[in-house]
């Protein structure tokens, strides 16, 4: 009998030991996913005349510009600041369809190489008729 107990104590010992040792040794996941603090993350959205074709999250730097981001995204052109072909969807100026784009849903005046993204916006760009409000 106080061998079995010798045995069954020794059995905790090296178990205890075994679980302290795979602790001590694990990595901690939480540090591994996050993102610098100097990283946003903003979704990019494409439509056409309303229509969603496509979407993207994009991580870029805090304060980067509409721009930055829809690069990553996606192969952009532009003439004089203003984007023509966003993926090969190119404006028509002769049907009076361009590019324009909200952020969460608000219209944006300034253009894409200036207005500034927070972390978690939401950039939508659609190609549609212009309608001056």
């Amino acid at each position: 009998m106080v061998h079995s107990k010798k045995s069954l104590l020794t059995i905790l010992i090296t178990l205890a030991t075994l679980l302290l040792v795979l602790v001590g040794c694990s990595t901690d996941k939480s540090k591994q996913t996050t993102k610098p603090n100097n990283q946003i993350t903003v979704t990019y959205q494409l439509q056409n005349d309303g229509k969603q074709i496509a979407e993207k999250k994009v991580h870029t730097k805090k304060n980067a510009k509409v721009i930055t981001g829809l690069k990553k995204a996606w192969t952009v052109k532009d003439k004089e600041g203003m984007i023509t072909s966003i993926d090969g969807h190119q404006q028509d100026s002769d049907k009076n369809i361009f590019w324009t784009y909200t952020i969460n849903d608000k219209t944006i005046k300034k253009g894409a190489q200036e207005q500034k993204v927070k972390n978690n916006d939401k950039v939508t760009f659609n190609l549609s008729k212009y309608q001056d409000d």
